[in-house]
């Protein structure tokens, strides 16, 4: 079946799941590049695909597939080199998993968003929380930020005051993270733990700071602080290493 008026609803639904009011009434997203594409169907996720006419993808596909007309394309494409978006289900309403845990006081920017998941999967966090102030997990930015980690990560959004009294009843060591006071990161137990990063602007929220009894930092050099995902990555690399 080719697609070529951008009138058709299907294409009507790709747009709309631009914005995140219809992304949640809908459960779906849209993903772009072959491969998260090929990452959403490994990890059965992936529903539908839409490819240019005339293209075809280099692995095999069990979902339905629908061709486009240029015209078609450039109407539902967020990338401008896209000649395939996919149309994904949402993740489940997983749980808490594991002993390594990540979360995340209210990162506003949806590619620190996607590059801390990615990193976080790269470095074997167990499950990342997201506070209800994050932003949202599905955004395309964020999406293609996390190179297809998303697909492969345990992710909850949960509200942390919970989460924490949550994960202390488990034994879980709660860290905050500050620049200035408190452990290298280097020297905790690299096991059992929360690490909760705060915002790009504010850091962690005052009302989680009272919850937390001991903060981690890494050590840095001519400059005051890190952007929230290099410094992110750094503390999960120190985490996983033997």
């Amino acid at each position: 079946m080719i697609i070529t008026s951008t009138d058709n609803n299907k294409i009507k639904l790709i747009n709309k799941l631009k914005q995140k009011k219809y992304r949640d009434i809908e459960n779906k997203f849209v993903i772009e590049t072959e491969n998260l594409i090929k990452e959403a169907l490994e990890n059965s996720m992936l529903l539908e695909i839409y490819i240019l006419t005339g293209e075809t993808l280099p692995f095999k596909v069990n979902v339905p597939i629908y061709e486009v007309t240029n015209e078609v394309m450039n109407k539902i494409k967020n990338i401008n080199t896209s000649k395939v978006i996919g149309i994904c289900r949402k993740k489940s309403n997983n749980n808490y998993q594991g002993t390594k845990y990540l979360m995340l006081d209210g990162v506003q920017d949806p590619g620190n968003l996607g590059t801390i998941i990615r990193s976080a999967v790269a470095f074997n966090i167990n499950t990342i929380i997201l506070s209800n102030t994050c932003c949202d997990l599905y955004n395309d930015k964020t999406v293609r930020a996390t190179e297809g980690a998303i697909f492969k990560a345990n992710i909850i959004r949960r509200d942390l005051k919970e989460s924490i009294d949550y994960l202390n009843n488990l034994k879980i060591k709660i860290y905050g993270t500050d620049v200035k006071c408190g452990k290298e990161v280097k020297t905790i137990e690299k096991d059992n733990y929360c690490i909760i990063i705060g915002s790009e602007g504010n850091g962690i929220s005052q009302e989680i700071k009272e919850k937390i009894k001991e903060n981690i930092y890494i050590k840095i050099q001519n400059v005051e602080s890190l952007n929230v995902a290099i410094a992110t990555s750094i503390i999960l690399y120190e985490l996983n290493r033997n």
